[in-house]
């Protein structure tokens, strides 16, 4: 029997993405796919480059509608039909992307995206030293010094930089769901390890669900509590996706 807690946080029945191509042309991107994922759990999608991994993860943040299918959030069936929803959902469901400098306006500050989130949250009418003081903290838990990157526009600052600030994003808003697409694909191996280490400490203090991008089983294997493998005969994710709990 289901306990409440056990219920899942999101889970989609028949996703289906269908994209249309000149002449008639049809790409099925992610075909009648079943999936849940619960409160705290850390589920890794893996699977080849074009197999659809990334095109679910936009369905599931809301980027892209399913051409079918049905997704569930708390419960219900999820309503993303105009901002003010939108603006709600996006509250609890986060992501952080492989290239970190396409997820920034190059032409604003880097501590505009830090102060986004506070307005997110509601606290736009807060005193401007209690917005700082936020952002001071939030880049602490990176370890990135707040008063050297303030002022300075994206392209002033390293990949690895780029991530801690993404990730600090996550500490300021601490969503439900984080979708972590190939987060550490484009930095070197000292600084992926670094990186996981801070998602995996968020995850712990927060107790949200992450989702894992990676075309990485070894990783996702050592991470995750539940996999969900494409198989390499599809180059798209199927509803015959293989699912492995694991206990750490």
């Amino acid at each position: 029997m289901t306990t409440k807690n056990d219920a899942p946080l999101l889970c989609g029945k028949n996703v289906t993405r269908v994209f249309q191509g000149g002449r008639n042309q049809k790409t099925i991107a992610v075909d009648n796919v079943d999936f849940a994922f619960r409160r705290g759990e850390i589920v890794s999608i893996v699977g080849e480059s074009g197999s659809g991994k990334t095109t679910l993860a936009k369905i599931i943040l809301g980027l892209l509608s399913q051409s079918s299918g049905e997704l569930l959030y708390k419960g219900i069936p999820r309503d993303i039909s105009t901002h003010r929803l939108r603006r709600q959902y996006w509250r609890d469901v986060q992501a952080i992307f492989q290239d970190p400098f396409s997820s920034f306006n190059i032409f604003n500050r880097v501590e505009s995206v830090l102060l986004d989130c506070i307005r997110l949250l509601g606290g736009g009418a807060l005193p401007k030293e209690e917005k700082a003081e936020r952002m001071r903290e939030a880049c602490s838990f990176v370890n990135l010094p707040f008063d050297e990157i303030a002022g300075k526009y994206p392209f002033e600052l390293s990949g690895g930089q780029m991530l801690r600030l993404m990730i600090a994003r996550i500490f300021m808003l601490r969503p439900n769901l984080l979708i972590a697409d190939e987060p550490t694909s484009m930095i070197d191996a000292c600084s992926r390890a670094t990186i996981l280490e801070m998602l995996l400490k968020l995850r712990e203090e927060t107790g949200m669900t992450v989702v894992f991008i990676t075309h990485d089983i070894g990783l996702a294997y050592h991470i995750s509590d539940q996999v969900l493998c494409s198989p390499r005969s599809s180059r798209s994710l199927t509803s015959s996706l293989t699912k492995r709990p694991l206990r750490r």
